[in-house]
């Protein structure tokens, strides 16, 4: 071990008191006060994400749970600052990302944090060695660096001989491995995944799921996840957090939220999770419309769960 490395803090993201407000200004307005919230909700303004404080550690997957409207994409994309935070602080390894100016953040981008989101983001005219590759060529990388880079990803996420197929040609499942590569083949510290899995059907989403439990043992990144589904995120995270209304209503391990949620919102989210583990049919909380699967291209085997995967604990 480096001492660079001895000397990286503990927890490589740090969010201080965040929010995000639509529709008011905030410029001069003091949002430490108890009936701050209060008074630009009266004056018509939204509150995507409400004084937000919590702490990731390095190697850690944390999963932001919430219904739609809660926030939670709103959060994420604050943190490379897609979107602009209203107040508050974002430390990623020691440094506030809130006082980068247009170039450091830029490079920021390109370097410290990589994101995987629901709808691929896939370039349609380029293959899939081409995507993947796109944020190793705006680096400067040489051709050969960068394709023997993505190569060794592609085929860590099991589409190996596919690199010039283009994204029209693959299913849904397929594109998200290469929304996933190309994320990976940046070797950023933070990977950001805003509901990947979403808009897939239930066996390819489990599929992935895996994929990703598999990968996290092997490069130990560190993951901001987000989802709506409660068996997801006890799946694939060490410690949630559950959203409502721009605010955080619980944080802990995914066992001490299902052994002790901390209100009725929590506890319709457990309560559900636990009958339909039971077997019993009930009332889901979001409804997902069913989304039809494209054909596969003939002899996909990528679409075969990966072997060795093991329960994430």
């Amino acid at each position: 071990m480096t001492i660079a490395e001895i000397n990286k803090p503990d927890h490589i993201l740090e969010v201080k008191g965040l929010w995000k407000i639509y529709g008011s200004k905030t410029d001069g307005l003091d949002l430490i006060e108890p009936d701050a919230a209060e008074a630009l909700r009266d004056q018509g303004a939204v509150l995507a994400v409400n004084d937000v404080s919590f702490k990731v550690k390095r190697g850690q997957v944390f999963v932001i749970m919430g219904l739609s409207g809660s926030g939670k994409s709103t959060l994420i994309r604050c943190i490379p600052r897609l979107v602009e935070p209203s107040q508050g602080e974002l430390i990623v390894n020691g440094r506030n990302v809130t006082e980068l100016n247009d170039l450091e953040l830029t490079e920021f981008r390109r370097k410290d944090i990589a994101m995987v989101f629901q709808h691929y983001g896939l370039l349609p005219h380029r293959n899939v060695l081409e995507n993947v590759c796109f944020g190793l060529k705006l680096r400067g990388m040489s051709v050969k660096e960068r394709q023997d880079r993505a190569r060794k990803v592609l085929s860590r996420v099991g589409l190996e001989g596919w690199e010039h197929h283009y994204p029209a040609q693959l299913s849904g499942g397929m594109r998200q491995r290469v929304g996933i590569a190309r994320a990976l083949v940046q070797e950023s510290d933070i990977l950001l995944m805003d509901e990947p899995f979403s808009g897939l059907d239930p066996l390819i989403r489990r599929e992935m799921q895996d994929m990703l439990v598999w990968l996290q043992e092997e490069e130990h990144k560190t993951i901001i996840f987000v989802t709506h589904d409660l068996n997801e995120a006890a799946h694939l995270g060490d410690r949630m957090a559950v959203m409502k209304n721009g605010k955080f209503v619980q944080e802990g391990t995914p066992q001490e939220v299902i052994a002790h949620p901390a209100d009725e919102y929590v506890e319709r989210f457990v309560s559900d999770q636990r009958q339909m583990m039971a077997g019993s049919r009930v009332k889901p909380l979001v409804s997902i419309p069913a989304m039809p699967r494209k054909d596969m291209p003939a002899a996909a085997g990528s679409e075969a769960p990966i072997a060795g995967i093991a329960r994430r604990r």
